[in-house]
């Protein structure tokens, strides 16, 4: 039996009551952290793939900010993801668990957190993909299994060195076969007026071999500490607009009701990498505001239970595509400036 569940792990699938925070052994294990100072303004995020090649695991690693546009990015010969827990690893450049972040991509790129009074995903049964979970060799998987907490520590970034005390912070996880969807969409924010909030969304082409369809899903912690999930396309259906600078999402069954509006101009967002497993090399792939706005308004039985507004949010529009294009886009403008 054990070995029939390691296998089946490997298709990137977990069972009812599994454990999505263990790595999969599947071609590409990602894992993000997001860090929101609200009286700052400021936004951190750190990120690494841990990825497999024919000989052996490497890693795409990233540090970016708001305000500012920093971003630093790296990748690693070498790298490891934890089978037991979550854990993800690149020789000294990155160690980051459930509890500890430490980064290091060289001067300028650098940090060192502890994460205190953790919240973290309330439902033991299935993660943020929920039925999809079960579901074999998809092409990706996510799951926010941190949806709030404070940190101690500090960053190094671009010369100046951040006091990251009592920021907010996010985790999640994403993993799947080799590649990435051909366009997806994602969004994240904390630094709403009630620090107990916390809103994720992640949405894209969910494909295994001849199943074929999107879905969105919705994750909000609401200030009374209950936390909904909406985006099962027959139970609760999320609907999604993105492009032009707007994420604009609504849906919901019966009970639950989620509107959401983001809203940041693509010219001023991060291009971040996406890692092509096999082929040991990273390119252009989604392009993300760290600090947009986003709007959600949440109802429960007709009730409002939340609304409210963040000016610190991620929103991501993802595509190798599209991230090309941008950047073309932006050499053209260099050019013209010149």
């Amino acid at each position: 039996m054990p070995g029939l569940l390691a296998r089946y792990r490997r298709t990137g699938a977990d069972v009812p009551f599994g454990n999505p925070l263990a790595a999969h052994d599947v071609a590409m294990e990602g894992y993000f952290w997001r860090f929101t100072q609200r009286d700052s303004g400021r936004v951190l995020i750190a990120l690494a793939g841990i990825n497999r090649a024919a000989d052996g695991r490497w890693a795409t690693l990233g540090l970016g900010t708001h305000p500012g546009g920093f971003l630093r990015t790296a990748v690693h010969p070498v790298a490891s993801a934890d089978p037991d827990r979550l854990g993800a690893f690149a020789g000294n450049a990155f160690r980051g668990t459930t509890d500890r972040l430490r980064v290091d991509l060289g001067p300028g790129a650098r940090l060192d957190v502890r994460i205190i009074d953790p919240v973290p995903w309330p439902r033991r049964r299935l993660g943020g993909s929920s039925v999809f979970h079960v579901v074999p060799a998809l092409n990706q998987y996510w799951h926010p299994w941190l949806l709030g907490g404070r940190v101690e520590g500090w960053a190094e970034v671009d010369g100046e060195r951040w006091d990251l005390d009592d920021a907010q912070v996010y985790g999640e996880k994403n993993w799947g076969r080799e590649g990435f969807p051909k366009s997806w969409w994602w969004g994240q924010a904390q630094g709403f007026d009630d620090p107990r909030v916390c809103v994720a969304f992640a949405g894209g082409t969910v494909t295994a071999g001849p199943l074929r369809t999107e879905v969105t899903a919705v994750v909000v912690a609401l200030p009374d500490g209950r936390v909904v999930r909406l985006g099962n396309p027959v139970t609760s259906p999320i609907r999604a607009r993105v492009g032009d600078g707007a994420w604009l999402l609504s849906g919901g069954n019966r009970r639950w009701s989620v509107e959401i509006e983001g809203r940041a101009p693509l010219s001023g967002a991060h291009v971040l990498p996406v890692p092509l497993p096999s082929e040991r090399r990273n390119v252009p792939g989604a392009l993300e505001h760290l600090g947009g706005n986003l709007r959600v308004t949440v109802h429960h039985n007709g009730r409002c239970a939340l609304s409210g507004e963040s000016h610190l949010a991620g929103l991501e529009w993802g595509g190798i595509s599209r991230a090309h294009d941008e950047l073309r886009r932006r050499e053209s403008r260099g050019d013209e400036q010149n």
